[in-house]
């Protein structure tokens, strides 16, 4: 390679990322996918929109389990192999539940199941792309997969409507089952077979113990989940978007405007960043997690449309810092412990995000949208500078 950053172009070059790609496509868009259809099945069959959101919320609960206690599989195992199952029994699981008069608690077990299997998944490609992308291009190339996870969603969201007023709720979740069925046959056919990377033969529990104290144990590390964990905070404009919207005068139109904003920030920063040299990366972390909900203080003054969109976009645009925060947190955890700690931290971002989304919403029933966002943005800015000065006091050589 010459002097310059390693590009998207250079990384789709290599056919095992590639593979890799092409299984997160329709594995993101398939889990999607089966969130709307799950939603309306329950609903139709309830006609309760209880039951229909506590269907949609299983659909992460169980990631806080299977982050810690499931993820250290990839480690212990050929991570291909632990992934072509995990897409397997996923796909198995899904088959299942799209029979036809299925009963709801056996529907939301198997639910639960499939969720249990997403971390696997994830933490088995956490524990194979520095392996299939190492060095420079890896930093790209989990750019380039972050981006893919945003538009599977919007895809995933967007096909699910169609397929289930084309197909019916069955024949959606049917092709849910085909799309993991997709996923294991790319890994297969494109991802060479590695051997797993701990191979001391510690028992389950203490590997499990040993990924947290991977993370715990070092104030570097400790210092990046902190910093994604601020998502937390400047996701609250997600959160509240439906009345937010109202607020505005607008209706379903306007939430997809302003949810589409934050997506397209981030896309529009990772690739910005995926382009910067590495040398230069770790310093933007805490500046760009101060500017994310910096950003959202402008909503105080109750902008119109058009200003807001532009604060929640700018807001998209910083909190591309965690893909700087994802890929260093990668590189500085040892290869056995990698998709163990990968599992830990994740889970620790969901649970922020978790409790990010319910206060929102808890706070926008006594206090206006644009209040609750400001108000998140104000808090996520004291929230990011801690993390920050986390950061650099666990720089080597810093006192």
């Amino acid at each position: 390679m010459s002097g310059r950053a390693v590009g998207f172009r250079d990384v789709l070059g290599v056919t095992e990322f590639r593979a890799l790609f092409a299984a997160q496509v329709v594995s993101v868009t398939g889990d999607q996918l089966a969130r709307v259809a799950l939603s309306i099945l329950v609903y139709d069959r309830t006609n309760s929109p209880g039951w229909a959101a506590l269907t949609y919320a299983l659909t992460f609960l169980p990631d806080l389990v299977g982050g810690p206690l499931l993820s250290g599989l990839a480690d212990r195992h050929p991570p291909r192999a632990v992934m072509v199952l995990a897409d397997v029994l996923r796909a198995l699981a899904v088959a299942v539940m799209a029979a036809p008069g299925l009963p709801l608690p056996a529907v939301a077990a198997l639910l639960v199941g499939v969720q249990l299997l997403n971390p696997v998944w994830n933490s088995g490609r956490a524990a194979l792309l520095p392996q299939v992308l190492p060095g420079d291009s890896f930093v790209p190339g989990m750019g380039l997969l972050m981006m893919l996870v945003q538009a599977g969603q919007v895809a995933g969201f967007a096909l699910g409507g169609l397929l289930v007023a084309g197909l019916g709720t069955g024949g959606a979740l049917m092709a849910d089952a085909a799309s993991f069925a997709v996923s294991a046959l790319f890994l297969v056919s494109g991802v060479l077979p590695r051997p797993p990377r701990e191979t001391s033969g510690v028992r389950w529990w203490r590997h499990v113990r040993a990924g947290w104290t991977v993370v715990a144990g070092d104030r570097r590390r400790l210092a990046l989940v902190a910093l994604g964990c601020v998502s937390g905070l400047y996701i609250a404009g997600e959160a509240v978007a439906a009345p937010y919207a109202a607020e505005l005068g607008g209706g379903a139109v306007v939430v997809g405007l302003l949810l589409g904003a934050y997506a397209l920030g981030n896309v529009i920063g990772m690739a910005a960043l995926s382009r910067i040299p590495p040398s230069q990366r770790s310093r933007l972390l805490g500046p760009l997690a101060v500017l994310a909900c910096a950003a959202l203080l402008g909503c105080a003054l109750r902008p119109d449309l058009m200003a807001t969109l532009a604060l929640f976009t700018l807001s998209g645009v910083a909190s591309s810092y965690n893909l700087i925060a994802n890929t260093t947190f990668v590189q500085l955890t040892p290869d056995a412990q990698r998709a163990q700690a990968f599992g830990f931290a994740l889970t620790a971002l969901r649970v922020s995000q978790g409790l990010g989304v319910v206060l929102a919403g808890l706070a926008a029933e006594r206090v206006a949208p644009h209040g609750v966002v400001a108000g998140a943005g104000a808090l996520g800015v004291l929230a990011a500078l801690g993390a920050a000065h986390l950061w650099r006091q666990a720089q080597p050589g810093s006192r």
